[in-house]
């Protein structure tokens, strides 16, 4: 019995999700809107370092002032 409901469950789940998928189109992705205004590309050493140094910049320097600012006794 107990299998039959997992096969069940699964079933809904997959159905559920194919639903989903095939539902989800592009909505007329590539047709530009009014306003649509889109800025200039970046460069890949612009994206890597917005998307990637800036955010290991910002964790070292939370981090950093965690550590600083601590205030627990060391034993």
């Amino acid at each position: 019995m107990d299998k039959k409901n997992t096969l069940r469950a699964g079933a809904v789940a997959a159905g559920t999700t194919l639903m989903m998928l095939l539902m989800s189109s592009p909505a007329l992705a590539l047709t530009r809107d009014d306003g649509d205004d889109p800025a200039p590309k970046l460069s890949v050493v612009e994206t890597l370092g917005l998307f990637v140094a800036l955010p290991i910049v910002l964790f070292l320097v939370i981090a950093g002032l965690v550590m600083v600012l601590d205030k627990s006794k060391k034993a």
